[in-house]
């Protein structure tokens, strides 16, 4: 706990912001509608604000009923687009299975009902705030029979994926006069007994306090320091890629569990997939989301020995991206290669498609084998011709759902998708794990209130985004991670905001 004189505070503000991606300025913005002046501190420069937002593809999942719910998200959407398409439903019972399905339903239940329920009139208050949707037809749809099927319960990106999602919400930042400086990083929270009176920071090199009774951490989880990541994710961590910005280092939960916050989650638990093994360490945000390779499903991955190590098609991507990645950094010299035929070529997402990629094609399985860097080509071959004579192909072929066309007698199996590798040209992809976000992190209730190791709300201290933890356990559903930061967000800053004006 931390006192300070009055004279002691260089500015004041209603309520801070500790961060400024998705949930943040969510939260923000939320603050903003109540009347209070808001400041955001973003530790980043301008150049590079937005956190790991910015480098996602926009991706959001929400309750959805009919096409009419999708038109009050995207209204741009014509007659002929809607005719074109077959959006399906997410119905509350689908999200409320998946969350429980992928999590070994250890994900907090309340904090599941808050976050569903609150989905779609989040993404409505979203664009009423001005940021735009659009269809994911390059991600989570095929063309079948001509219309665009849509699977997996995600249909809706931001309009220009994370980096269109970030600029619109900084936008409509600037519009509800809110504050955003920039390379302030945020050191600490100063308490008393009656809860939060201020934050330590350092901006461009100095020191101050500003005066605040009511502060929102959304800085982010551990995910960019190395050192947390070993000490809790475990051994072979600090060797992971980091998908996203090199600032979300832990500093929200640090500053939160020094207040007294109680910690919650899966702690050893994270988001994190297959990742372009020559990526940077960290993201790049001229490239964004394009290291990631989420195609798997269509073909196989061997490691090193040449051998395959995951079921490519347990799911659809969207229920296991988020933990192979994982698995990849256990094979040996953590990386693995992807293999695809001419057959599913087209089929690609369009990640696989940019220039900075690691890459090899060949017109023959023995010419390709002879190409993958730090593989047996003898333990591929044999693995290969092992799988090629597994598959039932008298199931047909649709990847627009989970179709049982799948493998016999393999000790891991394939479970749907699975085509003979035997048309040529072959291509092959390599890949790392590259992390996302952590899972463990601060608790919070409904409200988005963080509460202290005696089980009591902290006076003035919310949290949204990655650094709340009690959601997210061993997998996430694809998408949830975005709606999560905007739900608590937009609760976390209306809690603020009242408290500020005494409501």
């Amino acid at each position: 706990m931390t006192t300070l004189a009055a004279d002691q505070f260089a500015d004041d503000a209603d309520v801070v912001i500790v961060g400024a991606g998705n949930a943040a300025l969510c939260a923000a913005l939320s603050a903003a509608e109540t009347g209070a002046r808001v400041v955001v501190l973003e530790r980043a420069p301008e150049a590079e604000r937005g956190g790991n937002s910015r480098f996602t593809a926009g991706g959001m999942r929400f309750v959805y009923n009919n096409v009419d719910d999708l038109r009050q998200i995207m209204p741009e959407l014509t007659d002929d687009e809607i005719a074109a398409a077959d959006f399906g439903t997410y119905t509350r019972e689908a999200f409320y299975d998946d969350m429980g399905r992928v999590t070994n339903y250890r994900a907090d239940p309340a904090l599941v009902e808050t976050l569903i329920e609150n989905s779609y009139p989040t993404l409505s208050w979203m664009r009423g705030k001005g940021v735009r949707f659009l269809p994911m037809y390059g991600r989570q749809a095929f063309r079948v029979d001509g219309k665009f099927v849509f699977w997996g319960g995600l249909t809706v990106e931001a309009w220009g994926g994370g980096e269109g999602l970030i600029e619109n919400l900084h936008k409509a930042c600037a519009d509800n006069g809110v504050e955003v400086r920039y390379e302030a990083r945020t050191l600490g929270l100063i308490t008393d007994d009656d809860g939060v009176q201020g934050v330590r920071i350092k901006q461009s090199g100095h020191s101050s306090n500003i005066r605040c009774s009511n502060v929102v951490l959304a800085a982010g989880g551990f995910e960019a320091n190395a050192e947390w990541r070993t000490r809790y994710l475990g051994p072979g961590w600090e060797l992971a890629k980091v998908r996203g910005t090199r600032f979300n280092t832990g500093d929200g939960i640090r500053m939160g569990l020094d207040a007294g916050a109680a910690p919650t989650g899966n702690w050893s638990g994270c988001h994190a997939v297959g990742w372009d093994n020559n990526a940077p360490p960290h993201g790049d945000l001229a490239v964004g989301d394009g290291f990631q390779k989420h195609s798997y499903p269509l073909g196989i991955m061997v490691n090193a020995e040449g051998k395959r190590f995951v079921d490519e098609g347990a799911d659809f991507r969207n229920y296991t991206y988020a933990r192979y990645g994982r698995v990849i950094l256990n094979q040996p010299q953590q990386f693995a290669w992807q293999v695809f035929d001419a057959k599913v070529a087209e089929l690609l997402r369009d990640e696989y498609r940019i220039r900075q990629v690691t890459k090899v094609e060949a017109g023959s399985l023995d010419e390709l084998a002879a190409k993958l860097e730090g593989v047996s080509p003898e333990g591929f071959l044999a693995t290969v011709a092992d799988y090629n004579a597994s598959i039932d192909t008298e199931v047909p072929f649709d990847p627009s759902v989970k179709d049982g066309r799948g493998t016999r007698g393999l000790e891991i199996p394939k479970s749907n998708w699975a085509n003979p590798l035997d048309t040529p040209p072959f291509t092959a992809f390599q890949i790392t794990c590259g992390i996302t976000f952590t899972f463990g992190g601060l608790t919070v209730d409904t409200d988005a209130r963080v509460i202290d190791t005696d089980g009591h709300a902290i006076p003035g201290l919310y949290a949204a985004g990655e650094l709340v933890g009690g959601l997210f356990y061993f997998n996430y559903p694809g998408g949830t991670g975005l709606t999560s930061g905007s739900v608590f967000g937009r609760i976390a800053g209306a809690g603020a905001g009242r408290r500020a004006s005494g409501s």
